[in-house]
Order: structure tokens, then C-alpha cells, then sequence
């Protein structure tokens, strides 16, 4: 962390500890917010912190289940064409009324090509104005997972959009800014009170909010702080309330620190790591081949990883070692692909030897700091169990707000990338987007070349098909061709791992989602 940054972090902390009250929730996160802008991004972190500002048609509540938001009814008026109802009485941050207008706009913004966010709703070609309260939209193909892709789209308000040149989104890879990208004008439980980016984020109740929180927050203060050290320090002198997330290798301290309560549950995320299936490697652009497209080699890869020491060592025993890009709670999810093969220095060199590369090659990686637990501290064991079988790794560990946008642009050999399947909480979230062959509606966060026209059959298949047995089994199909050609190398299920003040009741939602409307604080 440099000079500066500290700075800036001790700025905020004495701002947010001055600003503290019964009812204001002080909260300190690894990384900051993306952006501001609802469609510029596909981070889950960065939307779990908009949805305190902007909201769909439909949400899920305290326990995941679907439930009426901005939208209360919706029906198949054709197999592709759905109309919602929308709430009335809704009104923005700005006090303008929310209504049909509205939605289509917002639709509009999301599957523009310039959204980073469109591949979110590619089954949805628009939307179109019945009334002032309905609206329709308007399908491809039948979607049996419209509602799950909905819970992920914010609503904009139309009127703010266009006075303030924002129609058109916003795209934190191809690095395009609008005035909704540091400014928000939602309908949602809270309010845009300042952003200093990298310093401090205030958000304050909206008092005008159509349904009543579950808790007693009116106020959060939040802050970056990138330093695990900093993060624990914070909460247990008390200038913060909560930390996400809380440092494994905490867990002990903080366990037996006063006041103090460590919270841990399982997690959907994968973490994984990313394979270059292109022709060439960009940490080493002159040689002849890239070795990694051999599954020979990528399998020596995966060999290559001591995941029960990354487990014991780096996570504290706290993670699941996985052989599969989902986790066993998704739909999709078949034991017999969730298999790692086992850890085995010698037969990966063997492997390397048999596909032609026993004198190994060079190859970069590429990972966040500041984004998943220890994720820099994983990435360095990688590289150095990779350079025991012979392959020179090039490192690079970075912010997230670096890190994702060149994995998206495609500059990146192997990288790390996490993925819990949401919105849609389905194996058709990473089939989508992380298996299909990248294009206009498909392959959004796959740039790494990967391309098989069985998993794009799939793909199309399962993303109309609403016989639910049928469309299980497809996303199976997928993940079993997922699994055999090492497409990704999937490492581990993170845990959640949070903790708190004592007064503080929060609750740890199994997407990982932060949802402070059902969030209380006791004392002063």
C-alpha cells in the first residue's frame, strides 16, 4: 500500500468512526466498488453494493427465494414475451416516478453492445411500453431462467439518463465513463450521500423507499482497506463495524478478541484459474506453439498444484478443494466431474515430456490482490509449484480494478477468476459465460479462446429449453466436457469469512451477497 493510500484510508476511517452512530454501519471491504454504473461491469461485489442503491423487477429475499420487487406480477403472455406489472407509488433518489419508461430505457442501456453487463439478459432482444405500469419484454427464444437473470438487473431512471448524457453505458474493460459511473440515482434502500473512490463511499436510508428495511441501518460508511492487517486492526480499535472479508489467518485472533465475532459459511464461488487456449502466449509471443492448448499439458498444470497444501496452509483448512467449475448446491452440479486429479510433480513432468515440452516454456499469470481470500498468496504457491516442473511463470498480481479489465481484453496467459454463478445461481451462468465461444450474446468473460461447438450447441440448447430435466442434463453434458478438456483448472470453494463487532447482527447470505437493509446495530 503506498503513502498516499494510507492516507487516504486513515482519512476515512476518522471520517466514518466521527459519523457513527446507533444506526450507521461501518464497513471495511478488501477492494473497492467498480464503478457505479450498474452495466458497466460483471463483478459480484461491485452489485451486491449497488442493489443498497438500484433494484430489479425481481428479487430474492431473506432466504433466495424469488419475491415481487419493482415488479409486482409477471406472466407469459407468448413463450417470448413476458409482462411484468410494475409497482406503484415507486419514486427515484431525485423524487421522479418510476414507470414503464423506465424499464425500457434500462433495458435498452443493458443489452446495448457497449454494456459490459450484456450478456446478463442476451435472451432479451427489448422492451416494449404497454402503459405507465406494464411492460413487456421481449424474448429471442423462450428463457426458463428469465426471473433468476432479472434479480441481477438494475433499474435506471430514464429522465436522469438522458439529462445527464448517460443513455449509452458505460464498460469498465474498454475503460468508457459516464456520469453514471461515479453518480447513482436509484430506488433503493439507500442513498448516494459521496464517493471518494478508493477512500470512502456514504450511503444514507432512503426515506422514501417503497418497502421497509428489516433492520435499523440509516447509514453506512464504507471503505476500501487492501491491507488484511489494516482491515483487523480497524475492527478490533473499533472503526469499524465489519470486514469482509475477515483474514483466515486472523481467525484465531480474532476469535479470541473482545467484542469481536468471526463469521464463517460456505460459499458458491469457484475459484479458478483460466487456461490461454489461443495460438500464442503473451508472456512469450515468439514461440512457435502455445503449449497450453495440449489438454496434455493443461493437465500437468492441474497436477502440478498441491491443493491440500493451499488448502492447510494458505486457506487454514477453510475452503473445498474442487474438481469442478460449480459448486454442489448449483443446479448442473454431478459429483462424477467433480473430480481433481491428483497431485503428482512427476507425472506431470511426464506429461509435459509426452506432449513435447520437457524442457519446459515460459507463461504468464495473472491474478487480483484485493478481490478473493489470499488470492495473491495462492497465486504465488502456483507459480512456484509450475516453475518445479519446468515452466518459468511470469507473475502478476494487481488490483482487481486492473486485473479484471486485462483478463477481459484478452492480454493474459493464465489467470485467477471466481465464479458463484450469479445472478442466475444455475450451471447455465458459467456455461454462458465462461464456456461458450466468445461473441455478441455469448462468452462474455470467456476471452481466453476457448471454443468447443458441442458446449455452443449446449449452451443455445439449454438457454430455451424449459423442460427442466432436459436442460439439467445439458448443463451436465457441459460441465463433464468442461471437466475432460481442463477448460479451467478450478481450485477450491471459498468460504465466507466475515466479522463483526459485537451489537452488530448481519447475515451471510450463501451468494455472498451484503444486503444492510437486514442489518441492525445496537449501541452506540
Amino acid at each position: 500500500m503506498t503513502r498516499t493510500r494510507l492516507a487516504l484510508t486513515s482519512a476515512a476511517l476518522a471520517l466514518a468512526a466521527g459519523a457513527a452512530s446507533a444506526e450507521t454501519l461501518r464497513w471495511a471491504n478488501a477492494g473497492d466498488v467498480l464503478t457505479l454504473d450498474p452495466y458497466a461491469h460483471t463483478e459480484s461485489f461491485t452489485s451486491s453494493f449497488l442493489h443498497h442503491i438500484y433494484e430489479p423487477l425481481v428479487r430474492r429475499d431473506a432466504e433466495l427465494k424469488f419475491e415481487p420487487a419493482l415488479a409486482t406480477a409477471w406472466e407469459v403472455v407468448e413463450p417470448t414475451r413476458v409482462r411484468f406489472t410494475l409497482r406503484e407509488g415507486v419514486v427515484f433518489h431525485d423524487g421522479s416516478a418510476f414507470n414503464a419508461d423506465d424499464v425500457v430505457a434500462s433495458i435498452a442501456r443493458l443489452i446495448h453492445p457497449d454494456a459490459r453487463a450484456r450478456g446478463n439478459l442476451s435472451s432479451v432482444s427489448g422492451a416494449e411500453k404497454v402503459s405507465d405500469t406494464v411492460v413487456d419484454l421481449v424474448l429471442k427464444a423462450p428463457d426458463p431462467l428469465l426471473l433468476n437473470k432479472l434479480s441481477g438487473v438494475f433499474i435506471m431512471d430514464a429522465e436522469w439518463l438522458a439529462a445527464n448524457g448517460a443513455t449509452q453505458p458505460g464498460n469498465t474493460t474498454t475503460g468508457v465513463v459516464t456520469y453514471a459511473s461515479d453518480h447513482a440515482n436509484g430506488t433503493g434502500p439507500f442513498k448516494l450521500e459521496s464517493r471518494q473512490p478508493d477512500a470512502l463511499t456514504v450511503l444514507v436510508a432512503n426515506q422514501a423507499w417503497w418497502d421497509a428495511p428489516a433492520g435499523n441501518i440509516t447509514r453506512i460508511a464504507f471503505t476500501p482497506i487492501g491491507s488484511d492487517a489494516t482491515r483487523v486492526s480497524a475492527l478490533l480499535s473499533g472503526e469499524v463495524d465489519v470486514i469482509t472479508p475477515a483474514p483466515l489467518q486472523d481467525a484465531q485472533r480474532l476469535e479470541a478478541a473482545d467484542g469481536v465475532t468471526p463469521l464463517q459459511n460456505p460459499s458458491l464461488r469457484t475459484i479458478m484459474l483460466g487456461m490461454p487456449h489461443t495460438d500464442t502466449l503473451n508472456a512469450d509471443p515468439d514461440a512457435d506453439a502455445n503449449p497450453v492448448q495440449d489438454v496434455r499439458v493443461r493437465e500437468a498444470l492441474w497436477r502440478a498444484i498441491d491443493m491440500d497444501a493451499i488448502k492447510t496452509k494458505i486457506m487454514r483448512g477453510n475452503a473445498r478443494i474442487a474438481g469442478s467449475i460449480i459448486a454442489p448446491q448449483i443446479a448442473g452440479y454431478e459429483a462424477g466431474t467433480d473430480v481433481k486429479p491428483a497431485y503428482d510433480p512427476d507425472a506431470a513432468q511426464a506429461l509435459l515430456e509426452e506432449a513435447g515440452f520437457g524442457d519446459g516454456f515460459t507463461m504468464g499469470l495473472d491474478c487480483p490482490n484485493d478481490r478473493y481470500i489470499n488470492d495473491e498468496e495462492i497465486c504465488l504457491a502456483i507459480a512456484g509449484m509450475w516453475t518445479r516442473i519446468g515452466v518459468a511463470v511470469d507473475l502478476t498480481t494487481q488490483t482487481k480494478g486492473n486485473h479484471f479489465p486485462k483478463v477481459d481484453r484478452g492480454e493474459t496467459d493464465a489467470y485467477m477468476i471466481g465464479w458463484a454463478t450469479l445472478p442466475a445461481m444455475d450451471g447455465f451462468s458459467p456455461l454462458n459465460a465462461l464456456l461458450a465461444t466468445r461473441s455478441d450474446d455469448w462468452g462474455g468473460n470467456n476471452p481466453n479462446g476457448y471454443s468447443n461447438p458441442r458446449m455452443d450447441e449446449l449452451a443455445v440448447a439449454a438457454s430455451m429449453e424449459v423442460d427442466e430435466t432436459k436442460r439439467i442434463a445439458m448443463i451436465r453434458e457441459a460441465m463433464a466436457i468442461a471437466r475432460e478438456e481442463i477448460a479451467y483448472i478450478p481450485l477450491h470453494q471459498q468460504p465466507l469469512s466475515w466479522a463483526v463487532r459485537d451489537g452488530v447482527q448481519v447475515i451471510q447470505f450463501p451468494d455472498n451477497y451484503f444486503r444492510a437493509w437486514h442489518y441492525t446495530v445496537n449501541g452506540s
